[in-house]
């Protein structure tokens, strides 16, 4: 608590008026990106798509990067609830809705590092899913983060 209370505190009076001079203008749906869509995702390139699997190319960001220059944990959170949402999405239907998630973060990234992110559906059962996603460094293999991650879905069927 101490930290981050030290670090709220060392934000200067210019970055404070910076961050609060702000506008992000309102999301035109299915016309633009979203802030979030712009911001957070940006940058995964979908290198193979199967039933089941999802293969992605991500090269970290600075924009996702802490102040040691490393992919920020939240960000690499964010890639697993993506990947793992996108390995069971089925096209035409809504997106699951995330139940569960466990990362295992075993290594970090740096800026400008080119990451594989691999999804993979471990089975499904009724409207639950569940999905495994690795994170690892495309040039030295060396493993990220492991997540696993559970989404539900309940769609009606058009029968």
């Amino acid at each position: 608590m101490e930290k981050a209370k030290a670090f709220i505190e060392g934000i200067s009076k210019e970055e404070s008026e910076l961050l609060s001079s702000l506008t992000i203008p309102p999301h035109r749906v299915s016309v633009e990106s979203s802030f979030y869509e712009y911001y957070a995702i940006r940058g995964i390139r979908v290198d193979r798509v199967e039933p089941g699997f999802v293969s992605c190319t991500f090269r970290v960001p600075h924009r996702l990067t802490d102040r040691e220059g490393k992919l920020a944990s939240g960000a690499i959170a964010n890639l697993v609830d993506e990947v793992g949402g996108a390995v069971v999405h089925v096209e035409g239907l809504p997106m699951n809705v995330s139940v569960d998630m466990s990362i295992s973060y075993l290594s970090a990234a740096k800026f400008d590092d080119e990451l594989e992110i691999v999804g993979r559906c471990l089975g499904k059962r009724g409207g639950y899913s569940g999905t495994s996603v690795l994170v690892r460094n495309k040039l030295t293999g060396e493993l990220i983060a492991e997540g696993r991650h559970s989404l539900f879905g309940r769609h009606v069927s058009k029968m």
